[in-house]
């Protein structure tokens, strides 16, 4: 692992902080700097380190680099890239400069930095609704608050309309009403009793029916299809029939 080894005198800490020595000290106007007399004086603490065999940290090499490029494209016959560089080059300076000032005001802050902490605010929480939303949003909003409550209510009685409202006839109504019909008409066609039936319902009670009183050996049908015939089956008595 390489460790960053930060050059450091009573009188400047890094790069940006040595150029900004050397503005000062030349009377330099920081938004106009001379290069030749900055880049001058800078190389010459360069070589002072190196004499003093002071590790000499990247970030002062790598300074001394930018500076003799920024130098170099000041020659170029177009000045956009110089123009350019030495811009951000003034920024970062500025920057610098401005945390500099700011770090140095903390410093005399004797009570910490406590002090700059706020309270908690007490707000006070609007009473009203006063957002807007979509009528569709709020419309299935409402519905959907509805549908939760009406769950713990008991289903309305359309629920079983398709099963309640069809009357259902029971079957041993229509063995009484088989029987009755044949004492009274005697033997006929079998499509007759399905001829008063007003429902689904009702024409199936009199085929259970005749088919009821068949395997009691009441009734007895005889024919196929719409020649079929019905008739009651007299009991046997004392051998007769």
């Amino acid at each position: 692992m390489e460790n960053n080894f930060l050059y450091r005198l009573d009188s400047f800490e890094g790069p940006l902080d040595l150029l900004l020595q050397l503005i000062a000290r030349n009377k330099l106007n920081i938004y106009d700097i001379k290069l030749s007399v900055l880049i001058e004086q800078y190389l010459e603490q360069i070589e002072i380190m190196q004499r003093d065999d002071a590790d000499i940290a990247s970030e002062f090499l790598e300074m001394a680099s930018r500076l003799i490029y920024l130098k170099t494209a000041k020659l170029l016959p177009k000045h956009e890239e110089y123009e350019r560089l030495k811009d951000e080059f003034c920024g970062e300076l500025i920057e610098y400069q401005t945390c500099r000032a700011i770090a140095e005001m903390l410093s005399k802050q004797t009570d910490g930095f406590d002090k700059f902490v706020r309270n908690q605010l007490e707000i006070e929480l609007p009473k009203t609704y006063e957002l807007t939303h979509d009528k569709n949003v709020i419309f299935d909003a409402y519905i959907s608050a509805v549908g939760r409550g009406q769950r713990r209510l008991p289903p309305p009685t359309t629920a079983f309309t398709q099963i309640v409202a069809k009357k259902i006839v029971a079957v041993s109504t229509k063995i009484v009403y088989v029987m009755r019909n044949l004492f009274k008409r005697g033997p006929q066609k079998l499509s007759r009793l399905y001829r008063d039936a007003k429902s689904r319902s009702e024409l199936v009670a009199t085929f259970l029916a005749v088919l009821e009183l068949c395997k009691a050996n009441r009734i007895s049908v005889n024919g196929d299809g719409e020649h079929a015939e019905i008739k009651l089956i007299k009991e046997r008595k004392n051998g007769g029939v």
